[in-house]
């Protein structure tokens, strides 16, 4: 039988392999018939062991075979925990990127398979790819699988390497040796990765999509009434921030046909933040006791972590000191490469000692007892948690989507929003049509009419510095200026302050120049002089006069034959 040292994890033969090359060998001295007969019995060979899940394959870090060539988890425990932690927190964080975050804030380690020989681990950084390797692996599961992917090779010669479904896999048992989870939940996580990947809104009632920084509360959770398809996002700036638009595009992109609705964001988004706020916060008390605990799980757990490494930092440097310490003082070639190995090994540790105790002083901090104040004391308070503006979209996302398994929109006379939630239960909104933009740049109705009012008394300069002394803004959130007010009296079709005048009696400079028989750049002056009373028109030093008495009339023509020739004129 073939030595399992030429298969790979998936138990397939690739080029360069132990049969291809024996079947070269044997080339010269079989004909081709019988070489393919015995290739054939090879491969039925390898299948038939795949049946019976007995064929021998490298296994994953984690995973090793005892002196019974069965399949246990390893002995390391620092590799075990390593494992464990890492189901634990996708499961807790929800996506595979957030999992390798998490690793690098706690300074965490993760072990892989060294490339020297099979049963060398070395730690490193944790990476996506790993991640990803490691959630997909049935292995971890206790299943035995073979025929993951399928290599073959074209006309040219080049190999070609393709992934398979599980549906095409050859060899699928369960419960085959331990593992680190059970079945359930390794479904649990294809799922959850499955759910994460960005809705292509092709299909009917897809939803999903990881929580992002998003403005948007419910990406992801969006269907269309109308179609059934779901609904992408899009942003667009609006008084200095970006604000949602949940559209259904997808007969516009491939057929193009109308869109199919376009609802905006803004009020949806706070509607369901009000229902989900009245939902939650019942339970806050109970819900804020468990985070307390949970955080200090976590703390705990990666403390343990941690404190694995130094000790297995503290492991090697007392191994290369006993390698140093055995080595003739005579044989100075080995000795300085022994004491120099015996040097770096310290220097890791004394590193692996420091992040260790650093990162425990920062969960020391993150965790202190104010902090847990603050924790029962937002349990009381859910309201101002979710509205604060530090408060991450990401994590409010996440809330929702705890919360919530569907948002099913659809726009008439208004927006319908039925909002059903994970237990089954439905809440139905009803939300009044968004304004157009025109509409959201409008001045408030009671500004408009403060400034109607306003006019009878004071100038538009005069009514602009009044209103902004009050705090008051125009439709487009700026400060009011004379221009600004001009407008708003023209477009709202407003009595201009001239026209009040002259409907309270009051006449132009001209009309009072005819009266006092007069000049009028003379009429300012006899105004100036007490015998006249204006009112101020605007800040062109223009002015509506209130009709003089007879008396008044004839001092005025009395006093202005006296005044000098030049004056008159």
């Amino acid at each position: 039988m073939l030595s399992s040292t030429f298969l790979d994890e998936d138990g397939l033969y690739h080029p360069g392999h132990f049969n291809d090359r024996l079947l070269l060998g044997l080339k010269g001295a079989m004909s081709e018939a019988e070489l393919h007969v015995l290739k054939a019995r090879l491969l039925g060979g390898v299948h038939s062991k795949a049946q019976r899940a007995e064929l021998k394959v490298p296994l994953p870090v984690g995973l090793v075979y005892d002196e019974e060539q069965r399949v246990v988890l390893d002995p390391d425990q620092q590799v075990q925990q390593s494992l464990r932690h890492l189901f634990a927190t996708f499961v807790r964080i929800g996506s595979a990127w957030g999992t390798v975050q998490a690793f690098q804030r706690e300074g965490l380690k993760f072990p892989r398979r060294g490339q020297a020989g099979a049963g060398l681990v070395v730690w490193g950084e944790l990476t996506l790819r790993i991640v990803l390797a490691t959630l997909h692996n049935p292995r971890y599961a206790g299943a035995f699988c073979f025929g993951r992917s399928r290599v073959w090779r074209d006309a040219g010669g080049k190999w070609h390497h393709q992934h398979l479904p599980r549906e095409q896999w050859r060899v699928l048992k369960k419960d085959c040796h331990p593992g680190y989870l059970n079945w359930e939940e390794y479904e649990a996580n294809q799922a959850r990765l499955l759910a994460n990947q960005p809705p292509r809104g092709g299909s009917e009632r897809e939803v999903g999509g990881v929580a992002r920084e998003g403005a948007a509360l419910l990406q992801g959770l969006v269907l269309c009434g109308k179609c059934g398809r779901s609904m992408t996002i899009q942003y667009h700036q609006r008084g200095g921030r970006l604000t949602p638009d949940y559209v259904c595009s997808k007969t516009c992109v491939e057929q193009s046909q109308p869109m199919c609705q376009s609802i905006p964001g803004g009020p949806l988004d706070e509607a369901v933040g009000q229902l989900l706020v009245q939902s939650v916060t019942p339970l806050a008390l109970e819900v804020a006791l468990q985070v307390q605990d949970e955080l200090q799980a976590r703390l705990d757990q990666a403390d343990r972590l941690r404190q694995q490494q130094v000790e297995r930092a503290q492991y090697e440097a007392n191994q290369a000191q006993v390698r140093f310490l055995r080595v003739d003082p005579n044989n100075r070639l080995v000795a300085d490469t022994l004491e120099t190995q015996w040097n770096d090994k310290l220097r890791a540790l004394a590193q692996a000692k420091e992040e260790c105790e650093k990162q425990r002083q920062r969960d020391a901090q993150r965790l202190s007892a104010e902090q847990r104040d603050q924790v029962l004391a937002l349990a009381s308070d859910f309201p101002r948690l979710w509205a604060d503006p530090k408060t991450p979209n990401r994590e409010r996302k996440r809330m929702a989507r705890l919360l919530l398994e569907d948002v099913t929109l659809r726009r008439d006379q208004e927006v319908v929003a039925q909002v059903r939630f994970k237990g089954g239960a439905t809440r139905e909104l009803h939300l009044p049509l968004p304004k157009r933009s025109w509409q959201l740049t409008q001045t408030n109705p009671e500004i408009l009419a403060a400034i109607d009012k306003l006019l009878d008394e004071h100038t538009e300069t005069e009514i602009a510095q009044l209103l902004n002394q009050q705090g008051l803004r125009s439709g487009r959130g700026l400060a009011f200026t004379t221009i600004i007010v001009y407008r708003l009296v023209r477009e709202h079709h407003m009595t201009t302050r001239d026209a009040r005048l002259r409907e309270r009696g009051l006449l132009t400079t001209r009309e009072m120049g005819q009266l006092i028989d007069s000049a009028p750049n003379l009429v300012n002056y006899w105004r100036c002089q007490g015998l006249l009373k204006g009112v101020r028109l605007n800040e062109k030093n223009e002015y509506c006069y209130e009709r003089p008495s007879p008396e008044i009339v004839q001092q005025i023509k009395q006093r202005r034959r006296m005044l000098p020739a030049q004056a008159v004129s």
